[in-house]
C-alpha cells in the first residue's frame, strides 16, 4: 500500500489544531476577555470541544455551514473554533445589512443553522427560511454544548472555516469562503511583517463579520496570545485594554481616529505596547495620522488588504510616530506575489497604472457558488482585486484607485483618489470623498464632498487648495460641505460613493 496518504496527512496543519497547541502547551495563560469575563486555554478548549460534540449531535459535519449573527461576544469565537476542529464553516452575518440582503446572504450558503444573538433575534428569524432551526445564544447556546467528540474530525487546511461577505458599489453581497490554510498563512503574515509574539494580543471591538477582527482574533488564539472581545466601538473600553495588554495591531478605522484622538486630548493613557495602530491610511487625513499616532506612541499601518486576501498584498509599510508622511506608497506584504495588469491580462509598463493581481497562502477560496465570477476574478490563477496601482522605482506602490470606479470627463481618465489625497493633506478638512456627476459637456464631472475641521472653511477655500495642486481637469465642478457623521460608510470605514451619487 502506498504510503502517500500518509505524508500528506503529515503535513495537515489547521486551525484549531494550532489552537490545542497552545492550550496544551500553556492551560492557564488567558485566551480570552470579555469585560470581567475571563477564559484560559483550557477552560476557553474546553468550551469549544463542549461545543463541537452539541453541534455534531445535530449532524452539523465536515463543509456545512452555522450561520451566525450577532454582536461581539464569547460564544462568537468559541463558535468559530468549534467549526474549525468539526471542518464545519461559520458563515458571519452582518447585522447591518437590509433584511432582504440579510435573507439574500442566507440563502445562499444554505446552512444548517442559524444562531443569533437577543438583540439580532428578530431580524435573523426574518430573513431565515422557514425550516431553518434557529439558536438564540442567550437562551439556547448552554444546550448545544455537550459531551465532547471521541475523536477530532479529519480536517484539511484547504476546507473552508469562515464565509465572510463582501460586496462593491453594487449588486448583492458575495460571500468570501477563506479557508484553515488561509486563516494560518493571515497569522504568520502579520507576525512576519509587524514582528507580533504570542505576548502581542488583539483587541476585537470591530465586527466578528469583518475581516480584521476575525482573522487577528484567530491568528491571536493560534499565537497564543489573549483576545480582549468588546461589543463595537466603546473608546474608554478600547483604551483600558490597552492599558493592560501588549497589542499587535489595534485595528482604527477611518471614523474611529477622530473620538480617540478626543479622549487621548482630555487624559492621555500609557499603553503597555502596540506594534502597530490603524489602518488604510489613504483614507485617513494626515494630520490624525500624525497626531494619534503621537498621542499613542505607535506607528501607523499603511496597509492595503481585503477581506480576499487579509492584510497582504501591501501592508508592511508604517508610519512613525508623529510623522505627517507626504507619501503614502505601500510595501509589498510576506507571504504573496504581485502583478498590475492592464485591461487584457498583461503586465503594465513601470510607472503605469494596472490591476493589482495577487497569489499566495492568504488568497481566499473563491465566492460561495458564484462560479462565473471566480472564473473571471482568478483567470490564469491570479486573484484580480478591482484596485490600480503603479509600481515606484525604489519598489513601493502607490494606490491609484478602484478599477470600477473611475470619472471619465472630456475624454480624460480622473481617479477620485488622487483629489481626495490632496484634500484630506490639509489640516482644515476632517474628511473628504469624490463622486461623479453626469455632466452634458463633459460626460462626467467630478463632485467634492467636504467635512471641515475647522470652523469657517468656505467651498472657495476647497476650490483654492484643489487649484494649488491639481490639473484644472481634475478639479471638482461642484464643492458641497456636511456634516462628518454624514458621509454614509461600510462595515470597514470606507465611504460609500455609489449612495453620494444619489444625493446628486
Amino acid at each position: 500500500m502506498s504510503a502517500a496518504p500518509d505524508i500528506a496527512a503529515a503535513g495537515r496543519l489547521t486551525v484549531y489544531g494550532l489552537f490545542r497547541a497552545r492550550a496544551l502547551r500553556d492551560p492557564q495563560a488567558l485566551a480570552v476577555e470579555a469585560g470581567a469575563r475571563r477564559l484560559s486555554y483550557a477552560e476557553l478548549d474546553a468550551r469549544v470541544r463542549a461545543l463541537a460534540g452539541g453541534l455534531a449531535a445535530r449532524g452539523v459535519g465536515r463543509g456545512d455551514r452555522i450561520a451566525i449573527l450577532s454582536e461581539n461576544r464569547v460564544e462568537y469565537v468559541e463558535l468559530e473554533l468549534a467549526a474549525a476542529l468539526l471542518g464545519a464553516i461559520v458563515a458571519c452575518q452582518n447585522w447591518r445589512l437590509s433584511g432582504e440582503e440579510l435573507a439574500h446572504c442566507l440563502r445562499l450558503v444554505t446552512p444548517r443553522l442559524l444562531i443569533v444573538s437577543a438583540r439580532h433575534a428578530a431580524a435573523g428569524r426574518a430573513a431565515a427560511p422557514a425550516d431553518l432551526p434557529v439558536v438564540e445564544i442567550e437562551r439556547d447556546f448552554g444546550r448545544l454544548l455537550a459531551a465532547p467528540l471521541s475523536d477530532d474530525p479529519a480536517v484539511d487546511p484547504e476546507d473552508g472555516l469562515v464565509i465572510l461577505y463582501t460586496s462593491g458599489t453594487t449588486g448583492l453581497p458575495k460571500g468570501a469562503l477563506i479557508s484553515h490554510r488561509a486563516q494560518i498563512a493571515r497569522m504568520i503574515a502579520l507576525r512576519l511583517d509587524l514582528r507580533a509574539t504570542e505576548e502581542d494580543g488583539f483587541i476585537a471591538w470591530s465586527p466578528l463579520f469583518h475581516m480584521a477582527a476575525t482573522d487577528q482574533t484567530l491568528g491571536a488564539l493560534m499565537s497564543g496570545a489573549t483576545v480582549v472581545v468588546i461589543d463595537g466601538f466603546d473608546v474608554e473600553a478600547i483604551l483600558s485594554a490597552l492599558e493592560r495588554h501588549k497589542v499587535g495591531w489595534l485595528v482604527l478605522m477611518p471614523g474611529a481616529i477622530e473620538p480617540v484622538i478626543a479622549r487621548l486630548r482630555e487624559r492621555p493613557i500609557e499603553p503597555r505596547g502596540i506594534r502597530a495602530m490603524g489602518a488604510m491610511a489613504d483614507l485617513v487625513p494626515i494630520a490624525q495620522i500624525a497626531e494619534v499616532t503621537a498621542l499613542l506612541g505607535a506607528p501607523f499601518l499603511n496597509s492595503f488588504g481585503a477581506t480576499e486576501t487579509g492584510l497582504p498584498p501591501c501592508s508592511a509599510a508604517l508610519i512613525e510616530p508623529g510623522v505627517a508622511p507626504a507619501r503614502l506608497s505601500k510595501r509589498h506584504s510576506a507571504l504573496c506575489a504581485i502583478r498590475l495588469l492592464d485591461e487584457t491580462g498583461a503586465d503594465v509598463a513601470p510607472g503605469e497604472a494596472g490591476e493589482m493581481a495577487v497569489r499566495g497562502p492568504t488568497v481566499f477560496s473563491g465566492y460561495w457558488a458564484a462560479e462565473a465570477t471566480n472564473r473571471r476574478d482568478f483567470a490564469d490563477g491570479w486573484f484580480r482585486m478591482g484596485d490600480l496601482f503603479r509600481r515606484n522605482a525604489d519598489g513601493g506602490y502607490d494606490f491609484v484607485d478602484r478599477a470600477k470606479y473611475m470619472i471619465k470627463s472630456g475624454g480624460e481618465n480622473i481617479y477620485p483618489a488622487e483629489i481626495e489625497r490632496v484634500l484630506l493633506a490639509d489640516p482644515r478638512i476632517a474628511d473628504a470623498a469624490i463622486v461623479r456627476k453626469r455632466d452634458l459637456v463633459w460626460g462626467e464631472t467630478p463632485v467634492a464632498f467636504v467635512a471641515a475641521k475647522a470652523p469657517g472653511l468656505t467651498e472657495e477655500d476647497v476650490r483654492a487648495i484643489c487649484r494649488d495642486k491639481l490639473a484644472s481637469y481634475k478639479r471638482p465642478r461642484e464643492v458641497r460641505l456636511i456634516a462628518l457623521e454624514a458621509f454614509p460608510r461600510s462595515t470597514t470605514g470606507k465611504i460609500q460613493r455609489h449612495e453620494m451619487e444619489t444625493w446628486l
